[in-house]
């Protein structure tokens, strides 16, 4: 396939002439796709509905341990949920709380917290000059608009094919005390679908940040989220690593099964140091008596145990694992060779993340949305929505039916084709 690149102008104006017209046909057939978000599809959705059915007005709704699940009590959880989602995150169970159904949630009031009462007996972030929060990019909008709502101050950190750029990492956090914390998605990043390598992890675990309340944000958001049985990434354990290094209480590690059952009414955790642990729980009995105690017990009793939601994101996989690769195949297909962009192909997660030449992703996804396909506005995966190069395009494949995303691919691939050759011709 040749490249755009080399190609001459007559050359690029003829190809251009070529899209516009299929374009057209595109921009009047009246589509309406969306692609904007990571949500579940209902065909996603469907495979938790016997969860509905678990419990019922004849159910025993007791804990093993004779806990009446109707009723107050059990602040952190109870037992059973701690196993299932300390098994699905590779943590004891005695280093987990167990939340509502959202680890977005979790994250907001662990910040909050920090913000108005400090972590751990250092002062309030609320107290300082100046807070500022270390942010692989690209990343998670919401991390950043979470941030950004508390007036921390975002500090841009490229993301490598194995991470962060930890050079930068340790870095800045050795040399600025203001430096509270880093946002991570360390397994199937979104939106790039990176997993962090062995060696990013063991670097994070060994930080010697110059601030004592320097916590590490750590967003297992797609742990079990695999598209494949065999060919998986692996990631090694944040909390077990920080131990070894002498560094216990640094992380915070976020989970949910948003993506797993119901992501309205999943069950989302922390797992942390005992002593991290002991101050959460404080600031949790003057907001809670306990959370939905039955719905964990819900999920409990649907999954069982790891091997349980381990087939359950089997299913996942076989809904999502076409989608991802129909994507991919029509970029090889269509992008490959044209120098005109680049991407991962992800073994895992909700995204895929597209890379057009410097200066483009907000004209093609402008130029999408035009022809009825919308797509995660350009710019949102950096903080305060400013890609420097405006070049990163997210894509979320989950949600559209596989008709659908076809249709909406393609689209997608006729303006990052027109919009790089429009960019072309202007240095001919």
């Amino acid at each position: 396939m040749q490249s755009y690149q080399e190609m001459s102008k007559e050359e690029l104006l003829q190809e251009k002439a070529g899209l516009e017209e299929a374009y057209r046909k595109y921009a009047n057939s009246g589509l309406k796709l969306d692609m904007s978000r990571g949500k579940p599809s209902a065909e996603q959705l469907d495979l938790s509905m016997g969860m509905m059915d678990v419990l019922n007005s004849d159910s025993d709704l007791s804990c093993e341990d004779g806990t009446d699940c109707r009723n107050y009590g059990v602040l952190d959880g109870i037992q059973e949920a701690k196993v299932l989602l300390g098994d699905m995150i590779e943590c004891h169970p005695d280093n987990i709380i167990i939340f509502g159904n959202s680890s977005l949630n979790i994250m907001f009031d662990t910040i909050s917290r920090s913000m108005t009462h400090g972590v751990m007996g250092s002062t309030p972030w609320c107290k300082l000059d100046r807070v500022k929060f270390l942010c692989p990019v690209p990343g998670y909008d919401r991390h950043f608009s979470m941030t950004e709502y508390f007036g921390i101050e975002m500090i841009n950190v490229p993301m490598l094919p194995t991470g962060p750029d930890m050079d930068m990492v340790e870095d800045l956090a050795s040399r600025d005390e203001a430096i509270k914390g880093i946002w991570c998605v360390p397994k199937y990043s979104n939106p790039q679908g990176i997993t962090y390598s062995d060696e990013t992890v063991r670097r994070f675990a060994r930080l010697r940040p110059a601030a004592k309340d320097f916590r590490i944000y750590w967003d297992n958001a797609y742990g079990v989220h695999h598209l494949y049985d065999i060919d998986q990434d692996n990631l090694v354990e944040i909390l077990a690593e920080c131990k070894r290094a002498g560094n216990p209480d640094m992380v915070y590690k976020f989970c949910s099964t948003s993506k797993i059952s119901f992501p309205g009414s999943g069950v989302a955790a922390i797992a942390a140091s005992a002593n991290n642990l002991v101050e959460i729980k404080k600031q949790m009995q003057m907001a809670t008596i306990g959370h939905d105690k039955v719905n964990q017990l819900r999920h409990v009793r649907f999954f069982k145990d790891i091997y349980g939601l381990t087939e359950h994101m089997r299913k996942h996989a076989a809904i999502l694992r076409p989608k991802f690769e129909l994507i991919l195949n029509t970029f090889d297909r269509e992008l490959k060779g044209r120098d005109i962009g680049t991407w991962i192909a992800p073994k895992g997660g909700y995204f895929i993340a597209f890379e057009a030449l410097e200066g483009c992703a907000k004209a093609i996804v402008a130029k999408a949305k035009k022809a009825g396909v919308t797509m995660t506005p350009a710019g949102a995966p950096y903080p305060y929505g400013k890609d420097p190069k405006d070049s990163t395009i997210r894509i979320a494949p989950t949600y559209p039916t596989l008709e659908d995303l076809e249709i909406a691919t393609d689209v997608l691939v006729l303006c990052v084709k027109l919009v790089s050759i429009e960019k072309i011709l202007e240095g001919k």
